[in-house]
């Protein structure tokens, strides 16, 4: 019992909607703060990529700015133009040039060597004792025959071994440019720059990105330029998603491979190298431990807080409730006497005035109560007797004997059985309340007897919307109306008539219709029918009476009939009752 008190309610209801704010909130904050941290490094890590790729990008440029310097020597060209450069003009120029780029060179640590070499046999580099590898060879490799493709392009190779003199190899990243032809069927040469590929190292080796993280390079062809484990990756024993990010554009994406914590940042250069950035989700929120045990403290804190503030609110709020509950209690033993002391103006003030409200009026509303009641049974006996009617039967009847002496055997068995099933819904004890389908299946068996009785005097139809089929409705409602468009309507008009029912929902409402195109009336004889002022059991007034008073019994003023009609063109009669579901009525029994 103390579990079930309001009391206990209120205390839970609060405790459980703090608990789930307090985690929810907790949560949030976490995750915020998580994504937050996340976000920030992703960010830290995509500058120190751009920085990367502008410093690579710089040091690219200085290098094809020396290129373009060196071809751009007096002396080379002249060299390049020589018939056999191995003569004594060529050897002499040779020297000058050597000197020339042995200065460059000497100017800068980043540069492995510089070497020219022509199409007319034409061989010089930085260096002057050192042995060349035969000119065939060295015109055959890479560098050179990508170079003379270009049509004057810088070519940038990867990072690979050179080999330009006899037993020395050096890892370098190679770029090669053609000497633009001077003249027609002039010789071409192309300038090698090999950088050291030791700058580049230093350059993505102070980049730090986490614990684990790194940065490598490829080239357009998807080959690596630079890896801090490039052995690890030639023997398999790393992966990386470079198909991946051949195809990728600018920006940030996360792997779901072997390693799915593994975050890509990408950024590209003007010669389409792409410059990657690898670091690790787990990497990137160091303090990860710390903002949960915060969150989890400040969350803890607040829901003690926030409980105990809901226990203090709880026994508050529920004071004055416990107080009304006594009256209640002593109202309950029928002492309408009683009155609560009414203190304050907030809700609970409010609801002690109007409960004083109610136990004044309680005796009233019992009164008339028990006084609606009366009415509502005698309504109902009123609406039987008008609908079984005697010489309703006795017309029936002597119909059915009239087609068994002609032998019309299908039309007595239909007729009886509609009248069978009429008679049973008619005078059943059950609820007053039915379904509107039970009650459109008691129209369509009386619509059967009359139109067999009347000899297909009229035809009929019931087009009444689905949806509304288990809606409620008072029992016999239809029939009064149908039968005054029979009697009022049809049986006089000299051609064959129509009866047609209708049903929609309108907003909260029913409107069911019934609709005939019959005699009508004038608009003296529809102001005339007043169903206030017909109380009478006799003529056509009654039975309409009846169905709007048992209606508004029932449902209130706002609801009802209301009539319209014109001469010679028909009468529409428009039923008005609430939308009533069936879960509804069968509570209201």
């Amino acid at each position: 019992m103390q579990f079930k008190s309001i009391h206990t309610k209120i205390a839970l209801a609060f405790s459980c909607l703090i608990l789930c704010t307090t985690v929810i909130l907790s949560y949030s904050a976490y995750r915020l703060s998580t994504a937050a941290v996340t976000d920030t490094s992703l960010e830290y890590t995509k500058q120190l990529i751009d920085q990367v790729d502008k410093n690579i990008q710089t040091y690219i440029g200085n290098m094809e700015s020396i290129a373009t310097l060196s071809l751009s020597n007096t002396d080379l060209k002249r060299y390049l133009a020589l018939n056999n450069p191995n003569e004594s003009d060529g050897k002499q120029l040779a020297n000058q040039i050597s000197s020339y780029f042995h200065t460059i060179v000497a100017s800068r640590n980043d540069i492995a060597s510089i070497l020219f070499a022509g199409s007319n046999g034409a061989l010089v580099s930085e260096r002057t004792g050192s042995e060349f590898k035969p000119f065939s060879e060295l015109v055959a490799q890479e560098w050179y025959a990508k170079a003379s493709k270009g049509s004057g392009d810088v070519t940038i190779s990867s990072s690979h071994v050179q080999h330009l003199y006899q037993d020395e190899y050096k890892w370098v990243v190679s770029i090669s440019k053609q000497m633009p032809n001077p003249l027609p069927g002039a010789a071409s040469g192309v300038l090698l720059v090999d950088l050291n590929y030791n700058v580049i190292n230093d350059l993505c080796n102070q980049i730090q990105l986490g614990q684990r993280g790194y940065v490598f390079i490829l080239d357009q062809a998807g080959d690596l330029i630079f890896h801090p484990q490039q052995q690890l990756i030639y023997s398999g024993l790393k992966f990386e998603d470079i198909p991946t990010l051949m195809q990728a554009k600018e920006g940030t994406y996360h792997t779901q491979e072997t390693e799915p914590n593994k975050i890509y940042t990408v950024s590209t250069t003007s010669f389409g190298w792409k410059i990657v950035g690898v670091t690790y989700a787990g990497d990137l929120i160091g303090n990860k431990k710390e903002m949960q045990l915060t969150s989890l403290m400040w969350g803890g804190i607040a829901l003690i807080i926030a409980l105990a503030i809901s226990i203090l609110l709880s026994i508050t709020l529920t004071r004055p409730i416990k107080q009304l509950e006594v009256h209640m209690k002593q109202v309950e033993k029928g002492n309408f006497d009683i009155r609560v002391d009414v203190e304050g103006s907030n809700e609970i003030s409010k609801l002690s005035r109007t409960f004083n409200l109610m136990i004044a009026k309680i005796k009233e509303l019992m009164n008339q109560a028990l006084e609606d009641q009366e009415s509502k049974r005698i309504s109902e006996l009123k609406a039987l007797q008008a609908q079984i009617q005697p010489h309703f039967l006795y017309n029936t009847l002597d119909s059915i004997i009239w087609m068994a002496e002609m032998e019309k055997v299908d039309e007595v068995v239909t007729m009886t059985s509609a009248l069978s099933k009429l008679l049973r819904s008619s005078i059943s004890k059950g609820e007053e309340l039915i379904p509107i389908a039970v009650e459109l299946q008691h129209i369509q068996n009386y619509l059967t007897i009359q139109n067999i009785r009347y000899r297909n005097k009229f035809t009929y139809a019931i087009e009444v919307d689905s949806d509304l089929l288990s809606s409620s409705i008072l029992k016999i409602i239809l029939q009064p109306l149908v039968e005054n468009a029979i009697y009022h309507g049809m049986k006089h008009l000299p051609e064959r008539g129509h009866i047609r029912i209708t049903g929609r929902r309108i907003g909260g409402m029913i409107e069911l219709k019934v609709i005939d195109n019959g005699v009508g009336m004038s608009e003296e004889q529809l102001r005339g029918l007043t169903l206030k002022n017909r109380q009478t059991e006799s003529g056509k007034g009654f039975g309409l009476h009846n169905v709007n008073h048992r209606i508004q019994l029932y449902f209130g003023e706002l609801y009802g009939l209301q009539f319209e009609s014109e001469l010679e063109e028909g009468t529409t009669v428009t039923v008005r009752i609430p939308d009533i579901p069936p879960n509804e009525s069968q509570s209201e029994k």
